[in-house]
């Protein structure tokens, strides 16, 4: 039998229709509207961001905590004036910029119990598994709500939605790009038997 096989894409397609669709206003997929790249970025109805990281290798899931993310730098009101050649300040911080909940979502075959060391203590884990040709989600832990995140101004939701809306133009032109080079290897190989 063949190994099922997980992607981000097939993981984002299954969220997007399955778990945040009614809980939203827009889901755009790979944005950097906080500053930092969420692979799934969800304004909720009352304006707030969830940032769901989707993971399908151990590897890239302990990589995630490195990432600048989840640190501060200098800050001119907590460091004082910036010192060229001082110290690089690089502090902990509980949730990514303006991010109201954080999720880490990827199947449930690279998921080990150990890992959760790995994960702040402040982010949701959702498992994805493949039953009977079926993807079913199962939440191991909720996210904890940053109290401290603010609200997006409508205009900011609209900013996202625009983006959300670009993005799926270019899946648009990424799958008539995709069709045209099948047609033309289909000709060829057309030709070459004649």
């Amino acid at each position: 039998m063949k190994a099922f096989k997980w992607s981000e894409r097939l993981i984002g397609r299954y969220l997007a229709r399955n778990v945040f669709h009614r809980k939203s206003l827009v889901l755009c997929p790979n944005c950097n509207f906080t500053g930092y790249e969420c692979d799934m970025l969800v304004v909720t109805q009352d304006l707030r961001i969830i940032d769901v990281e989707v993971k399908v290798s151990r590897a890239d899931l302990r990589k995630d905590r490195v990432k600048d993310k989840w640190y501060h730098w200098w800050d001119m009101e907590i460091d004082g004036p910036y010192q060229p050649g001082g110290e690089n300040k690089r502090r902990p911080r509980e949730w990514p910029s303006k991010v109201w909940k954080h999720y880490y979502c990827m199947p449930a075959s690279i998921w080990a119990d150990c890992l959760v060391a790995e994960i702040p203590d402040v982010s949701g884990v959702l498992l994805m598994s493949e039953v009977n040709g079926q993807l079913v989600m199962r939440p191991v832990r909720h996210a904890r709500p940053c109290r401290d995140a603010e609200r997006l101004s409508p205009a900011a939701a609209l900013d996202v939605a625009r983006l959300a809306n670009l993005r799926m133009w270019n899946a648009f032109d990424e799958l008539d790009r995709a069709y045209d080079d099948f047609s033309r290897q289909r000709k060829l190989m057309g030709a070459q038997g004649a």
